[in-house]
């Protein structure tokens, strides 16, 4: 990708893949905001942050994957993290991350139990969250369920003294999923925000309109082609007007093919709840992938096996979220659909093991749609020449978007400005083994 006099860099979503990617270009040392524009567009109405990248569990892992990508993520989170404050900015720490097995218990909504999690019109989908871990064997305890041998049951089972937010007397087993220092978190809607905001005091624009199309002009002989700029609909207008830009970055994450069709990527919609315990209450720093046993309910409801996930943060909100579904995905962020039902149940499971949990305020309900490459691997990250020269893709990151934000905008932001790649060998994720 030759360098030009002047650069005019479009970013396409306001998602943590955009909004890191801008940060990313306005720290490189070859950035000079006298020769560069960077813009960043995102479609929504109310801002940055309100798809996935405001709507998921934050997870941060060394076990995540690629490992391409992880490798240099990781490192960057703990950079970020004490170069900015992280800890208090975006909720940043280190978490334990653990499998839980066992029984739950018999909740006061029986209908909300019956459910799934998965959202209505739509089939069950995996998140494949754990597909970076190698499988571990963990076998059922047994013991007495009395208070006097919870102690017992604990060192049994093999969960932690001071996981103090599940009940001892239904799990059946605990195991560690990494080592400690592996696994961190951050709040994703405050660390997508705060990348944008510290992108903005470094010369960053900020445009709310949607994206309709990539310009691609003719460049000299032959067949070759180059990004011209972008076209697009500013919030609250009714006409298309065009940004020139000699780089186009595409991270629209599962809405990237309404913008470049041929791009395999598909979405997947999770539901989520957030809960706020008692006040007083104290929720230990721990990331559980739970398998729940719930029993058949008195109305006659069959028993289930249910596997949600939660996530404790630093403000004692407990971040829960069920399983994914393929509903289509809709013309904008802001047209994305909660089905009450799916998010009632995602709180009826997670209340049959935690007492915690089953006392406290469920302060939100959400959904979002999460990208995946459709036709396997990925994500997505590197020139598209061969659909024009200065386009550059990112998506389809899954469930490990804000993860490997850091990572996929490092690498972005060299590739723009240096020309290509250095920190990672990328060569899996090039476009053009994708389209």
């Amino acid at each position: 990708m030759s360098s030009v006099p002047t650069q005019s860099i479009v970013i396409i979503g306001g998602g943590i893949i955009g909004c890191t990617t801008a940060y990313y270009l306005a720290s490189h040392p070859k950035f000079d905001p006298a020769k560069t524009s960077i813009t960043l567009i995102e479609a929504s109405a109310h801002g940055v942050a309100q798809g996935a990248s405001g709507k998921a569990g934050g997870l941060v892992a060394k076990w995540a994957y690629p490992k391409e990508l992880v490798a240099v993520s990781f490192q960057e989170h703990v950079r970020l993290a004490q170069e900015h404050d992280g800890a208090s900015r975006w909720g940043w720490r280190f978490v334990n991350c653990g499998s839980w097995e066992g029984r739950g218990e018999a909740v006061v909504e029986p209908d909300a139990a019956a459910g799934s999690g998965v959202g209505a019109g739509g089939r069950r989908k995996s998140l494949e969250k754990t597909l970076g871990l190698s499988d571990s064997e963990s076998k059922p305890a047994t013991g007495s369920d009395t208070e006097a041998s919870l102690k017992e049951r604990r060192a049994a089972t093999g969960l932690p003294e001071d996981l103090n937010w599940v009940e001892p007397h239904l799990t059946d087993s605990y195991s560690s999923m990494a080592p400690p220092g592996a696994t961190a978190q951050v709040h994703p809607y405050l660390f997508t925000t705060s990348m944008l905001e510290l992108a903005q005091a470094r010369g960053v624009h900020f445009v709310q309109g949607k994206v309709t199309s990539i310009v691609v002009d003719k460049a000299g002989t032959g067949n070759a082609r180059r990004v011209g700029g972008v076209t697009y609909i500013p919030h609250g207008a009714q006409e298309a007007q065009k940004l020139p830009a000699t780089h186009v970055i595409l991270a629209a994450g599962a809405w990237s093919p309404r913008i470049v069709p041929s791009l395999p990527i598909s979405g997947t919609r999770a539901h989520s709840i957030t809960i706020r315990p008692r006040p007083g209450t104290p929720i230990a720093p721990y990331v559980l992938f739970t398998e729940i046993a719930l029993p058949a309910s008195p109305q006659g409801g069959r028993a289930q096996q249910v596997s949600p996930e939660i996530y404790a943060r630093p403000n004692d909100e407990v971040y829960c979220c069920g399983p994914g579904d393929d509903s289509a995905v809709p013309e904008t962020v802001d047209d994305v659909q909660v089905d009450q039902a799916a998010c009632e149940s995602i709180r009826a499971h997670v209340a049959s093991i935690s007492r915690e949990l089953r006392e406290g305020e469920v302060e939100r309900q959400q959904a979002c749609f999460l990208p995946v490459v459709s036709v396997g691997g990925g994500p997505i990250v590197g020139e598209a020449k061969e659909i024009a020269e200065g386009l550059v893709v990112a998506t389809g990151h899954t469930c490990w978007g804000i993860c490997n934000a850091p990572g996929t905008a490092k690498a972005v932001a060299e590739l723009v400005l240096e020309g290509k790649i250095k920190c990672a060998n990328l060569n899996k994720l090039k476009p053009s083994r994708f389209l």
